[in-house]
């Protein structure tokens, strides 16, 4: 049984909205960013008390919190009683098992994405779940590790880009999938020089840990497909604009994220289609090298069957054998020996079978 899975059961028999979190702790403790701006004002800080991340009274402009770290209940406890969030949505964001998925709880959305990056130690693909919550003038992440994609995002938000210090709290959520959704294409990019390297290796002299990669690959891929195939719904329930929390001038970006997704989908359908011939690949070549094998040895034993008839005829122990007494037996036994294996590879390479 997975860690995931085990942590999944201690929950059973809890009342909804237990606040335990499930899954590995990712994060040495919890940390949580602020970021406030507008037009004209920007500013960002670490805070160790959850009550500074509400906005100060009268500002007008977008304020981000971001959580690295969900394993602490105590913190996001109180983050869902300042904001006002359903005590479910709260377990939602500790149980690392969810699928991508909107919710519209009415004064606020709520999505789940899952993050894929490579692990350079394993060379393996680390998934981490990233929760959103989108309400007026604010948005909450929430993230399971320190250190993500969104450094653009901040940076531009640092370098006073026009376009998303001017755009509101649905905008930047929209930046932030797009560097989720942009995540994947590199993470696609290297599993693909994997699949063609593999590919060479399969064709030129396939090997046992060839078919050990192509089902390495095949489960990656699989859970690859797992992670993003629910995430085009999310979006494209957005993008059309189901809500009120999603400004129409949103919509066109939005648009764009949904063709990145559709485009890493058919992309990932690709790759797994390309393993699955690959893998046929493999099996065949196996086969032709063990058909060859066998080709050889069928002709060498059909050449000495006639040639062990011969030496089992004449090892009989009969006193009346002609042929023991003839001075030339034994060199014209072995030259008509000869002869009938010359035959017989003749026969052969004239049916093409040598």
């Amino acid at each position: 049984m997975t860690r995931l899975a085990q942590d999944i059961s201690r929950k059973a028999g809890m009342p909804p909205g237990s606040l335990v979190h499930v899954g590995g702790r990712k994060a040495e403790q919890a940390r949580i960013t602020v970021v406030r701006y507008n037009e004209t004002h920007y500013e960002e800080s670490e805070v160790a008390d959850v009550s500074e991340c509400l906005p100060p009274e009268g500002f007008e402009g977008v304020t981000w919190v971001n959580v690295d770290g969900i394993h602490d209940t105590g913190i996001l406890q109180r983050i869902g009683e300042m904001f006002g969030l359903h005590h479910l949505l709260v377990e939602d964001i500790l149980n690392t098992g969810q699928r991508a998925k909107l919710d519209n709880y009415g004064d606020y959305l709520f999505l789940v994405v899952k993050d894929l990056s490579r692990c350079p130690e394993s060379g393996g693909t680390v998934t981490e779940q990233i929760s959103f919550v989108l309400g007026h003038g604010y948005v909450l992440s929430f993230q399971e590790i320190e250190g993500d994609g969104f450094d653009p995002v901040r940076q531009r938000l640092r370098d006073g880009n026009p376009r998303l210090r001017g755009g509101g709290a649905d905008y930047l959520v929209y930046a932030l999938l797009d560097a989720v959704v942009d995540n994947y294409f590199v993470v696609l990019e290297e599993l693909g020089e994997r699949i063609e390297d593999l590919e060479d290796d399969v064709l030129a002299d396939p090997g046992p840990e060839d078919l050990h990669q192509i089902h390495e690959l095949r489960r990656e891929m699989l859970f690859f497909r797992r992670s993003i195939w629910p995430l085009r719904e999310v979006i494209n329930r957005m993008e059309r604009g189901e809500s009120r929390f999603v400004a129409e001038e949103t919509q066109p970006y939005l648009r764009d994220v949904y063709d990145h997704t559709i485009q890493v989908i058919e992309t990932v359908e690709t790759a797994r289609e390309m393993l699955a011939g690959m893998h046929d690949i493999y099996l065949s070549a196996i086969s032709n090298r063990m058909n060859s094998v066998m080709k050889v040895l069928t002709i060498i034993s059909t050449i000495f069957i006639p040639l062990t008839f011969l030496a089992g005829v004449y090892g009989m122990n009969f006193h009346f054998m002609p042929e023991l007494r003839w001075t030339w037996a034994y060199p014209a036994l072995w030259a008509f020996m000869i002869a009938i294996s010359l035959l017989m590879l003749a026969i052969f390479r004239r049916k093409k079978w040598l």
